[in-house]
């Protein structure tokens, strides 16, 4: 009955966000809120521009493509990481989290594209985000961030609109605040995410020629709605397997200046390993599929042609290592499927790194 309970209230969740409209998918990526967790469930107590950019490779070949961008959304980076779902504890937990991706091969429909198709050449991103999750009780808690990031990108433009320029510079990201509700069940294995999304990061960096379009900004410059779910349970009666769930959607309410970007849905389907150790050291290995879809851009200053827009699937191995009160949670995402729309630059994998502390 609990697992009924669960999938409907993930079910209902995700025929919401299947009604986002799904016309495009712009090029960016990180947002946040991660499931999957280093104990096994227990009664009481256990309770995740320039130029468009975005997915992985198509149809096969991996080894020769890539994946995404990300100015304008990053949800692949908020699904999948299992340290931050609620744990049976109440109280504080501060995190640092480190993602990077590398866009710099053309993309077009579900196949690579020549790079002179598309004027942009490489967006290259670190993204650092600090932030807090606090439970005040079972069923109730915030998470708080704020993103900082680091942009290189390199596109066609100039004083001639012919030369290839290259930009390096960093800015503050877009806040996210949200509150979770995991008061279904006691050992907190189901819970939802609410919150907005706020125009905090700077959408407005560029030169004398405008070679930055609004889709390679660090900030959108828009306030998203935020709502999300997941869902985990054991496989194995011990508790040594454990399955995770997760949904998550991003979507524009208010935007400024000509530039509203797709509304976002990223979900992650997984498994880890409890009961490992090294030492005083827990050890989780994990392993998970994720699937994105982004809306296009639009707005007079949305990419024209249309270049944004995005389905993607990757698969992601991850581990986690709980040295309490320490956690550190690392993964790589690698793209297995990819169709953009227009042409767009994405990066063959992506990397994320949690380093959390719980008071």
């Amino acid at each position: 009955m609990r697992l009924f309970n669960g999938l409907i209230v993930l079910g209902a969740l995700a025929c919401g966000l299947l009604a986002i409209p799904k016309a495009g998918v712009a090029q960016d990526l990180p947002d946040r809120f991660d499931p999957a967790v280093n104990e096994p469930l227990a009664s009481v107590s256990n309770p995740p521009q320039g130029q468009p950019a975005t997915q992985p490779s198509a149809q096969g070949d991996l080894s020769d493509s890539p994946l995404y961008d990300c100015a304008c959304g990053c949800g692949i980076f908020e699904v999948g990481t299992s340290s931050m779902l609620p744990t049976g504890m109440n109280g504080l937990m501060l995190y640092l989290e480190y993602d990077y991706m590398d866009q710099n091969k053309n993309w077009s429909g579900d196949k690579s594209a020549p790079p002179a198709d598309n004027g942009d050449k490489e967006i290259r991103t670190s993204f650092l985000t600090p932030g807090l999750q606090y439970f005040f009780n079972r069923s109730w808690g915030i998470q708080a961030e704020v993103m900082l990031a680091n942009r290189y990108f390199k596109t066609t433009g100039g004083a001639s609109g012919n030369d290839v320029v290259a930009f390096d510079w960093n800015a503050l990201g877009d806040t996210r605040l949200e509150g979770i509700y995991s008061g279904f069940f006691p050992d907190q294995s189901l819970g939802v995410t609410f919150g907005a999304k706020l125009p905090t990061g700077r959408w407005n960096h560029n030169d004398d020629f405008d070679d930055i379009d609004r889709d390679s900004e660090i900030g959108t410059g828009s306030t998203d709605a935020l709502l999300g779910g997941y869902y985990r349970n054991n496989l194995t009666t011990d508790g040594s397997v454990t399955w995770f769930a997760q949904l998550t959607s991003d979507i524009p309410i208010l935007f400024q200046d000509g530039y509203r970007p797709g509304a976002e849905a990223d979900a992650a389907l997984g498994v880890y390993l409890n009961g490992l150790s090294i030492g005083r050291m827990g050890v989780s290995p994990l392993f998970q599929v994720l699937d994105g879809l982004r809306g296009s851009d639009t707005g007079a200053e949305a990419s024209s042609p249309i270049a944004s827009g995005y389905e993607r699937v990757l698969v992601s191995p991850g581990l986690e290592l709980n040295l309490h009160p320490i956690t550190i949670y690392g993964d790589v995402e690698i793209p297995v499927y990819a169709r953009v729309i227009g042409n767009q630059l994405i990066a063959t994998s992506l990397f994320k790194i949690i380093i959390s502390y719980h008071f």
